[in-house]
């Protein structure tokens, strides 16, 4: 069998660990997503309670089916399951992909957990897989998102209008931020320097 340019890999940082998704996390994924009903958040694609071993099983056919690689992000210090995240859109010729269904429990949201979750995953896509760009997309209307991959040190490419139709028949504009692997060095830096920086209570971002 071909090997696949993104293999799983548990990816280990001092505050969250990255999981490779499986249907064992179903039970810890319901509970996060409970914790701010963010499946109420129109301008998201984040399962409801209900629809969470789909989403799993989803998930796990784009791995099968297209080389993603999703993860679920747990609290070191709790154990608990806190959000998700994947690569996907995985283009292997080019050595580009993109980081994506990526959310997190409210109680997470702003905290350095997403800030280690995205310099772990960058660190290994510019550094394990060689890529060259890192692609960020998410919706028009979702402003913490857009302000989220701003200050990881992605650059908004441009905007998608019209790019797709939602659940409720609306059309989505969506934003383009990327990385590229010439830019990931500063970026880096400036990652590191925000998760040694943090206030007393190792919780907030700069």
């Amino acid at each position: 069998m071909k090997k696949r340019w993104i293999e799983p890999v548990t990816l280990t940082g001092s505050k969250v660990i990255l999981e490779p998704l499986s249907l064992e996390h179903l039970d810890g994924l319901i509970s996060a997503v409970k914790d701010g009903e963010l499946w109420k958040l129109w301008f998201t694609s984040i399962p409801a309670p209900e629809k969470a071993g789909e989403y799993i099983k989803t998930a796990l056919g784009m791995r099968e089916n297209a080389g993603a690689m999703p993860f679920i992000v747990r609290d070191r210090e709790s154990n608990k399951i806190i959000g998700c995240t994947r690569y996907f859109n995985v283009d292997e010729v080019n050595q580009r992909l993109e980081i994506g269904y990526t959310w997190y429990s409210e109680s997470y949201q702003r905290t350095a957990a997403n800030t280690e979750c995205k310099y772990l995953l960058l660190s290994h896509a510019f550094e394990k897989l060689d890529a060259i760009a890192v692609e960020f997309r998410t919706h028009w209307h979702n402003h913490k998102s857009r302000a989220a991959i701003a200050r990881l040190g992605a650059k908004q490419d441009g905007v998608l209008r019209n790019h797709q139709r939602t659940a409720d028949g609306s059309y989505r504009d969506t934003v383009v931020f990327s990385i590229i692997n010439l830019e990931w060095p500063a970026v880096r830096q400036s990652l590191m320097f925000k998760l040694n920086n943090q206030d007393p209570k190792g919780l907030r971002n700069l």
